[in-house]
């Protein structure tokens, strides 16, 4: 109430309320002259602690209230004692920013990117180089295109990871990449060198969704330290016809790059190929490369000639067409999960199959069978599926027959897993395991009589597939591998006289692998001695007329070997064969003094991989790199890529 009011009301009232009128009115001038007095404080307060010369209150804000300021740039609120001097502290110790110039109150406020700025100077030349090389080894690693640098998404990004690094453009690090590659080449190159193994190659054809093909080549040997090595030489683009004369070139076109000596390769593996086929064999024939046939690619053409079976393609056709709906479905998806639950039965999704891959319809099958009861159970369920859907599953002579089918399927998807790896040894296991697959395909017993035509037609593939390679002809490289193998030295998927005939193969490739040895030895000591004193004519006269007693001496020398060699392959085999589960490079390893030669031999085997799996793989990156949305990179550019994801060992710091 306002003291006008207030004396109104007075002069209208009665004498008596004289008393309270005068209390009122004290009570109301005297909260008038303190709220007069604490405005008049607080303005006085405010312009004495905020001259213009200050620049800390550019960064503060005042509660005059709790006698604190509170810091605009991470709100840390401070005891304010009438001065700047907490505020200066406050800068100077959290922001790095001084009191330096600050006398003008017409500067201007520091803008957030001008203290982000002061926070994070400009990266040193090493750091930028640093944190450039690690951008770079996450697009190799991760195969990402180079433009990936000039995403908005990923500048701002490495902006708020490190705002000191200027990120180099997308052409800066196309040209890094080259020149990353051109070291890890030479690494390799290097090392290609220095061992002293024989190698094996793989070689495939891809063609990228730009419809570019590639031709691409890996490299397997076993090194000094007796582990497997194995090397992406190229991704090579091609632009001529695929054939057979090409295709020889090129692979000689890779070895002579690498300076790899054509008597240094062993052996080629590809895959059926009409044309891959042919130049092998012209690579046989010119440098002695022996060439074998993908054991994957192989096993492939057996199961899909015994898939050619009327009964059996209806029932896997109407599996696919199930797993379709499923998968088009997720409702249908939802549901089964729910029946999953109910049921106790494996929370899996259903696979579906590819036409390029036999095992990819086994482990469709495979699946369909474990989720049989809720896919039946979902199908069946009238608020779920319509009536003109409940077609789709499978009757019951189908569910028996891909039963049984599934069993059969079963040995053939472990021998293909198997024999596709490449960070062990493989080649020596084909003769034992496709004699196993016989065996077991024939001894089956089936009650569908598709299963039974499946089973007969993949009997007679093996054998007919593989008849040439382990059957008629046991001293080939393949079976030699196995003998150098000391977990199947004892050959036993022979006959008597085939393991005679093998061991006399190994026996002779010994016989001439220590006379090479010698050879190089004999050498060695000629280039040594050539700058010493010639002996003397009369030596020279004694020793040439002593050519009979020279003659004997070779004679008994090479008797020796023979004697040497012989002994040494016979202790070999009649040693106990190594356990299945150990490895057989590890056996080498620590017998290598006992049996030299046959060490070195066994290097020479026991290096080739079983399938061209190595050089699949790398379409497998080289794929993601030349996708569509990096359709744009030059086929030289996705070589390199490629070459440098499957080689990061070899570059790669630690």
């Amino acid at each position: 109430m306002s003291l006008s009011i207030s004396w109104s009301a007075h002069v209208t009232g009665s004498v008596t309320d004289d008393v309270t009128f005068m209390t009122t009115v004290t009570r109301e001038m005297a909260e008038s002259n303190v709220n007069r007095r604490e405005m008049t404080d607080q303005s006085a307060a405010e312009k004495s602690v905020r001259p213009k010369s200050s620049k800390a209150w550019e960064h503060f804000t005042l509660n005059a209230a709790n006698k604190t300021v509170i810091c605009k740039l991470c709100k840390a609120e401070l005891v304010w004692h009438g001065s700047t001097t907490v505020m200066h502290e406050h800068m100077k110790r959290k922001h790095v920013v001084t009191d330096e110039g600050e006398t003008s109150a017409r500067k201007k406020q520091l803008t957030m990117s001008e203290f982000v700025q002061r926070r994070n100077p400009p990266c040193t030349p090493q750091q930028a180089a640093i944190v450039t090389d690690v951008i770079l080894n996450m697009l190799v690693t991760d195969m990402r295109p180079m433009s990936m640098v000039e995403d908005e998404g990923f500048k701002k990004m490495v902006g708020t990871l490190n705002p000191g690094y200027i990120l180099p453009s997308r052409t800066h690090f196309t040209k890094l990449m080259e020149r990353k590659y051109q070291e890890a080449f030479q690494k390799i190159k290097s090392a290609i060198n220095t061992t002293n193994s024989r190698m094996a190659l793989t070689t495939d054809i891809w063609t990228s969704v730009a419809t570019e093909a590639y031709l691409g080549i890996t490299c397997h040997y076993i090194g000094n330290d007796w582990k497997m090595t194995s090397v992406c030489l190229t991704t090579m683009p091609l632009e001529d016809r695929h054939t057979s004369t090409n295709i020889a070139e090129w692979l000689e076109e890779v070895a002579v790059k690498f300076e790899i000596p054509s008597e240094k390769i062993c052996a080629i593996v590809h895959d059926n190929g009409a044309n891959i086929v042919a130049a092998a064999k012209l690579l046989e024939e010119k440098h002695g490369w022996s060439s074998i046939r993908c054991t994957g690619h192989t096993l492939q053409l057996v199961i899909n000639a015994a898939l050619k079976n009327t009964g059996i393609q209806r029932a896997v056709g109407a599996a696919r067409c199930l797993v379709e709906h499923f998968k088009k479905s997720e409702q249908a998806c939802s549901k089964l999960k729910d029946k999953q639950k109910q049921m106790g039965t494996p929370e899996h999704k259903l696979v579906q199959d590819v036409s390029t891959r036999w095992n990819s319809t086994f482990y469709m099958i495979n699946r369909l069978i474990e989720q049989r009861w809720p896919v039946t159970a979902t199908l069946s369920d009238p608020s779920l599926t319509h009536r003109d859907k409940r077609y789709l599953d499978l009757k019951p002579d189908q569910w028996s027959l891909l039963e049984e089918l599934c069993t059969a399927l079963k040995s053939f998807e472990c021998a293909t897993v198997f024999m596709s790896g490449q960070e062990y040894i493989t080649v020596s296991s084909l003769p034992p395991l496709v004699k196993g697959l016989l065996k077991s395909t024939e001894g089956a017993a089936y009650d569908s009589a598709s299963v039974k035509s499946f089973q007969v037609t993949a009997f007679e593939q093996l054998q007919n597939r593989w008849k040439e390679t382990l059957f008629d002809q046991v001293d080939n490289p393949v079976v030699l591998s196995s003998a150098l193998d000391p977990r199947f030295r004892r050959l036993k998927f022979l006959s008597p006289e085939q393991i005679i005939t093998v061991q006399a193969k190994v026996q002779a490739k010994a016989l001439a692998a220590r006379r090479e040895m010698v050879q190089q030895q004999i050498t060695t000591s000629t280039i040594r001695t050539a700058a010493e004193p010639s002996t003397s004519l009369l030596d020279s006269l004694l020793e040439s007329g002593g050519s009979s007693d020279e003659e004997s001496r070779e004679e008994k020398a090479e008797e020796d070997l023979n004697t040497q060699i012989r002994n040494e392959v016979l202790a070999y085999f009649g040693e106990r064969p190594l356990a299945k589960e150990e490895n057989p490079l590890d056996w080498w390893r620590d017998n290598k003094d006992k049996y030299p030669t046959l060490a070195k031999l066994a290097k020479s085997y026991l290096c080739i991989p079983s399938s061209s799996t190595p050089s699949e793989r790398l379409f497998s990156a080289a794929g993601n790199i030349a996708s569509k949305k990096r359709a744009s990179l030059s086929p030289e550019h996705v070589d390199m890529l490629t070459f440098l994801h499957s080689n990061s060992k070899f570059w790669k710091s630690e």
